[in-house]
């Protein structure tokens, strides 16, 4: 097992995100934010959490999206599929969505994702913020917006993202 990030790196690396969102986006008048389900959310939260503390006074969308029943896998799995919460209380329809998930692989979620997305309405424009990108796994052409940290591994090797919130600390590992 390797680090690719520690606490104090993910830190970092999640303020700096937010920066590069309000460079973009300024007051989020026309931007939402949308964690995916399941480990997306951390990040999201945290990088919705941030945002509010950097933008005073800003009102920024947030909500969750479950992907479950909208996966190319969904029928083809043995095992069984739980969803999970789809909290999204506010409409996207011709606004920004900037969509936030801790790990891009092979894209397969992303597009899930997307099609989720769509019985909320019609974005104007749709963004990708990324945590970890391992860019050379990619089976769908699919391409994040905002990046934390890029990487190469082994399709053999997982990254995984420890959260404190769930798993007592901040860290981003490549288990071989």
């Amino acid at each position: 097992m390797k680090t690719i990030l520690n606490g104090k790196q993910m830190a970092i690396t999640i303020d700096r995100l937010c920066h590069q969102l309000i460079e973009n986006n300024l007051q989020f008048e026309q931007t939402v934010l949308i964690g995916l389900q399941p480990r997306g959310i951390y990040l999201s939260g945290r990088i919705h959490q941030t945002l509010l503390k950097l933008v005073p006074g800003a009102r920024i969308d947030y909500g969750k999206l479950d992907i479950t029943f909208y996966r190319d896998d969904f029928n083809q799995s043995k095992t069984l599929h739980v969803p999970n919460e789809t909290n999204i209380d506010f409409s996207i329809e011709n606004k920004k969505v900037v969509l936030i998930d801790d790990v891009l692989y092979t894209g397969r979620t992303i597009r899930s994702a997307l099609d989720a997305m769509l019985d909320f309405g019609r974005p104007a424009a749709v963004e990708l913020l990324t945590l970890i990108d391992r860019r050379f796994s990619r089976q769908l052409p699919i391409q994040p917006d905002y990046t934390g940290r890029t990487i190469d591994a082994l399709i053999s090797q997982k990254v995984r993202v420890l959260w404190n919130e769930r798993d007592g600390k901040d860290e981003v590992v490549l288990i071989d």
